[in-house]
């Protein structure tokens, strides 16, 4: 029989590493700054902040700055953690001139705050090598692009095509089927929806889908901006569907498994679960009034906002305070090429390409899957964390998605603390 074998905390971490913020604080890298480019052209040195401090990514940035050649580059590269916890008074310290960073609310907070370079004079280049999608993503709110996407990855539910054929089991077409699917695993002794959550971010991820499909994409992101109340009920309607999903924990055979694509696409490699046998399921459609829950392949009747997506958009921002301001703009350009972003694709393989011109011949099935997911988005969302403020990300949303998961049946009281604490933080 085909044990099912559970995805390694390596390829766990490199899908947590992609939430975390970048960290790029001058002294404080994990590596001393060091020459990377092969340099010699007339644009000077450009310096790089970097928060790709896994050995996939570091390696990926690496060899991508090395075909860099109109300037010499040195790469500050700084844990994840480090970075995130101490972005804002990086940027308004000594930052170097171009930094790591994510697309969306985390983008637009610091442009805000003049803490950015505006490149939209890069943007009319390299427009029309991005979707709509994308570009509204690296847009800040006065309309200006502060953000060259590079990398992507969506997230989803997965699962083992061979114990499903095993058990008989069909990917579910509707809400109830998804439902009476769960119970049947259940009944079977299966885990009917795993997500390891003890740092929090997969049940950040499981909210953000329910919350879109359920609620759409608008108000997903005006909920993340504070904007909405936590105990209005169609808040409380995600709860309750979450609740009725019967999502637990990973403890043992598991059935589908809520994760990102960089969480699972290193499988193979670690010998853990055979990369060919990882699956999306067909996604559940919904009825009026019912959406499905997940993200959905193709258009369907009935179904409101069908085509949101939420993957998490990686790219690179210029500092204000940049001393090469010419060199970090051609350096980003380059950044832009889909040329640059095949080489990330092939050594990263949990990773898809921003750019609609990248070469997508080399993709495994499950990268060509979520290519095509997400090159229909008429709207992209991040993270829960990349979407609303930082500090009520991990102070509030973390603590307070883990007491769900743990109490699932004390919903109102949550959410009211939620209300009471966002309230004070988004004054």
């Amino acid at each position: 029989m085909d044990q099912p074998s559970p995805i390694s905390r390596r390829n766990l971490i490199l899908g947590a590493a992609a939430f975390g913020v970048p960290a790029v604080l001058a002294g404080c890298g994990s590596d001393a700054p060091s020459p990377t480019g092969q340099g010699g052209g007339g644009l000077g040195t450009v310096t790089i902040g970097s928060n790709a401090s896994d050995e996939i990514p570091k390696k990926t940035l690496d060899t991508v700055v090395k075909g860099f050649t109109q300037a010499t580059t040195r790469i500050n590269t700084v844990d994840h953690n480090t970075f995130q916890e101490n972005i804002n008074r990086y940027l308004r310290g000594t930052p170097e001139d171009v930094f790591t960073w994510f697309a969306g609310y985390r983008m637009q907070f610091f442009a805000e705050q003049g803490l950015a370079v505006d490149i939209s004079d890069v943007w009319q280049e390299i427009g029309g090598d991005y979707t709509q999608a994308f570009k509204d993503q690296s847009t800040g709110v006065d309309g200006k692009q502060y953000f060259v996407p590079f990398t992507y990855y969506p997230w989803a539910v997965f699962y083992r095509k061979s114990l499903w054929q095993e058990r008989g089991y069909e990917p579910p077409a509707t809400l109830d089927e998804f439902t009476a699917l769960a119970r049947k695993m259940k009944a079977d002794g299966i885990v009917p929806i795993a997500f390891a959550d003890k740092d929090g971010w997969p049940a950040m991820g499981t909210f953000d889908i329910l919350n879109m499909r359920i609620n759409g994409y608008d108000f997903h992101i005006s909920l993340m901006a504070g904007k909405e109340s936590w105990t209005d009920p169609r808040v409380r309607q995600v709860f309750d569907t979450w609740r009725g999903a019967d999502g637990v924990p990973p403890a043992g055979r598991a059935g589908p498994y809520v994760a990102g694509g960089r969480a699972v696409a290193g499988t193979e490699e670690d010998r853990d679960v055979p990369a060919r046998d990882v699956r999306r399921p067909a996604v559940p459609r919904g009825r009026p009034g019912r959406p499905g829950l997940l993200h959905l392949p193709r258009d369907q009747p009935g179904v409101r906002h069908r085509l949101d997506r939420r993957p998490p958009i990686d790219g690179y921002m210029i500092s204000a305070k940049a001393k090469n301001v010419a060199g970090a703009k051609a350096l980003i350009k380059h950044f832009a090429q889909a040329s640059s972003q095949n080489v990330a694709t092939k050594l990263d393989p949990g990773t898809l390409a921003a750019s609609s011109k990248a070469d997508t011949s080399g993709y495994s099935a499950l990268q060509k899957r979520g290519a095509e997911l997400v090159s229909k988005a008429t709207h992209i969302a991040q993270f829960l964390d990349r979407d609303t403020r930082p500090d009520f990300a991990s102070t509030v949303m973390i603590p307070s998605l883990q007491t769900f998961v743990g109490e699932p049946n004390e919903i109102d009281p949550l959410l009211a603390a939620i209300e009471k604490q966002k309230a004070n933080i988004f004054r």
